[in-house]
């Protein structure tokens, strides 16, 4: 099997013949992006790692990092817009930003309503719950409440799950990432349903809690997410995407925050 960053290598070449550019910086920055002097990026600044406020209360992560990479490429200043799970997609629509860097995996039923980029990323969905809970399939969820962020992907799967399995679980849905985390750390919840990154950051805040990850969700592909028919500016996010992937900056990125590579192949969907 090619291994993805000869086949990026590839693809790169032949759109750069195809098209006749080297890079994002060759390509033209939309015209309203480069006439304004910045980009307006939605990130999630209460989910760590991929957003989150340092001692100094300045934003970074994952998420940030990637944000400053792109526009710097751009040439434009970044301009971050804080989102929480719920409204990145309504802050997409109403025009609130350029794009979405919030640890945006790519699902069927966003896809009705938003457009991705060429993916960057991939997301574990988790539910991890106390070591001593008998926790090893849907079914074992009977009974039991579990803590989930509103509108993300962690919500559609578990919502998928209950629904297939047709067990009798209740999901308590928070409205963001920062409020659910709190609501299993101090006892209102035992159980959550976060991205593996969450879980792990939840349990190592709390070890008391002796929290373990149960059942492995999904692993949706993550992308930046932007508005149907800005075919310009998906054209340039796709092309800047293959180029950073095969220079390593987004790796490293990711490396730096989730201690492990991007896999070789990088789902499409």
């Amino acid at each position: 099997m090619m291994n993805f960053r000869k086949a990026a290598t590839a693809a790169g070449l032949v759109l750069g013949i195809v098209t006749g550019l080297v890079g994002p910086a060759a390509a033209d920055v939309p015209a309203a992006i480069k006439e304004r002097g910045k980009v307006l990026i939605a990130i999630d600044v209460s989910h760590p790692p991929y957003g989150m406020l340092d001692s100094q209360a300045r934003e970074t992560g994952s998420d940030v990092e990637t944000a400053k990479l792109l526009a710097e490429d751009m040439g434009v200043a970044l301009e971050i817009v804080p989102v929480s799970g719920a409204n990145r997609v309504p802050s997409l629509l109403s025009r609130k930003v350029d794009m979405v860097i919030a640890s945006f995996s790519i699902t069927e039923e966003r896809k009705k309503v938003i457009d991705y980029s060429r993916p960057y990323g991939v997301i574990p969905v988790v539910i991890s719950a106390p070591q001593d809970m008998g926790i090893a399939a849907p079914a074992d969820l009977a009974g039991q409440a579990l803590a989930v962020a509103r509108g993300t992907t962690a919500d559609i799967e578990l919502s998928r799950i209950v629904k297939e399995s047709g067990v009798n679980a209740r999901i308590v849905r928070y409205e963001d990432e920062a409020t659910t985390n709190t609501a299993v750390a101090t006892g209102q919840q035992k159980i959550l349903a976060a991205a593996l990154s969450t879980a792990n950051e939840v349990s190592e805040q709390n070890p008391g809690l002796n929290l373990e990850v149960k059942l492995d969700m999904a692993a949706y592909p993550m992308a930046v997410g932007l508005r149907k028919g800005d075919d310009e500016l998906k054209a340039w996010v796709d092309e800047w995407v293959g180029q950073n992937l095969e220079n390593g900056k987004l790796n490293a990125i990711y490396e730096k925050y989730f201690h492990q590579p991007l896999p070789d192949v990088i789902p499409e969907s």
